[in-house]
């Protein structure tokens, strides 16, 4: 892998690192407070990786919740991944062993950031790799400093976790500028307006998913067709 590469995929991970950062502080300190050790967040960090859900597992670990209950739970709030990977099935197929870590470490930003890559080929994969790595390092590395910090200093994080979705408005913005067609991201909006008035905010993003991949799905194959 050439510096070059790693140097252009650092660069594309800059906005994931503003977010995981101080989100994932924010995770170590509710631990810490929640009487975790630094070390335990960490295990859960590395193991988990799913930012959301491991902040409704703290609630879990703490009321001594089913692990039934937790697996499913886990199931449908990271079931987007899903539909997530089948944008780079492709990509993923020709990673060889990288593929099972790609799966892994596949996230809301991450599959973001990637969206956005011009590059094509072994470049493209390269850099899709060093992006998820560096990602998940970055939380890691916040997940501990959040829980040493609680042990130190009494702070509020309260509503830093927006930044996750300022990060999506600002990649969302970033596309819309850089392509011509924007036929995939008006479908997307609409839909899940839709879906967020018939389902409520809990339960609208699996069938708005659903929704949008069932579309685009046919879209592509009429192109193919025509």
């Amino acid at each position: 892998m050439q510096k070059e590469t790693i140097k252009k995929a650092f660069l594309k991970s800059i906005p994931i690192l503003c977010s995981y950062v101080f989100v994932s502080m924010a995770y170590g300190i509710t631990m810490e407070e929640a009487g975790f050790a630094w070390y335990q967040s960490l295990l859960i960090s590395l193991v988990v990786y799913t930012g959301a859900f491991q902040f409704v597992l703290v609630s879990f670990l703490s009321g001594g919740t089913s692990i039934i209950t937790i697996a499913v739970t886990a199931f449908l709030m990271n079931s987007r991944q899903t539909f997530y990977s089948l944008t780079f099935v492709d990509e993923f197929k020709k990673m060889g062993k990288r593929l099972l870590y790609m799966i892994h470490t596949m996230t809301d930003e991450t599959y973001a950031v990637n969206l956005s890559l011009m590059e094509t080929g072994k470049e493209k994969e390269d850099m899709m790799f060093v992006i998820a790595f560096l990602s998940r390092c970055y939380w890691m590395a916040g997940t501990v400093a959040g829980g040493v910090l609680g042990q130190l200093i009494p702070i509020k994080l309260e509503g830093i976790d927006f930044c996750m979705t300022a990060l999506f408005v600002i990649i969302f913005i970033d596309n819309w500028e850089k392509t011509k067609n924007h036929v995939p991201a008006v479908l997307g909006l609409i839909i899940s307006m839709l879906c967020l008035i018939i389902a409520g905010a809990r339960s609208f993003m699996l069938p708005s998913l659903i929704l949008v991949s069932g579309v685009l799905l046919l879209m592509r194959e009429k192109e193919a067709q025509s």
